[in-house]
């Protein structure tokens, strides 16, 4: 907040870099679907984004607020494949100015209690 009050134009550009990434998400697979991908990354304990998305699940916060695109810490969805028993979702993120984004891919698969559980995690590039 106080880098947005600092630079309101990036902040700007920011947020509606981030509204379009969302809207996109959402018109493609749907609020509730990634908003359960999202949640599913947000409870694997070594993925630095989590701290991020740990409060996907409520409904009240707009999807947009999750996705970075330009500041740090950066977290951008790249591809996102949904059918009603899998997911697969690819992601870059960092943090470290100067240094490369890590590219990951999940594979989620549907658990007994019906929420998406990582089955599968595979780093793309660092």
């Amino acid at each position: 907040m106080v880098t947005d009050q600092v630079h309101p134009v990036l902040a700007a550009i920011e947020r509606k870099l981030s509204q379009q990434a969302a809207a996109t998400l959402i018109r493609r697979h749907g609020e509730p679907e990634m908003r359960e991908i999202l949640r599913a990354l947000a409870d694997e304990p070594d993925f630095p984004p989590a701290r991020l998305l740990w409060n996907v699940g409520h409904g009240d916060v707009p999807l947009h607020c999750f996705l970075r695109t330009r500041h740090e810490p950066i977290f951008r969805v790249l591809r996102v494949d949904v059918t009603r028993l899998t997911a697969a979702i690819a992601v870059e993120h960092g943090a470290v100015r100067g240094k490369p984004l890590i590219r990951e891919e999940f594979c989620l698969r549907r658990g007994r209690a019906g929420l998406l559980v990582i089955r599968s995690r595979r780093i793309v590039s660092r």
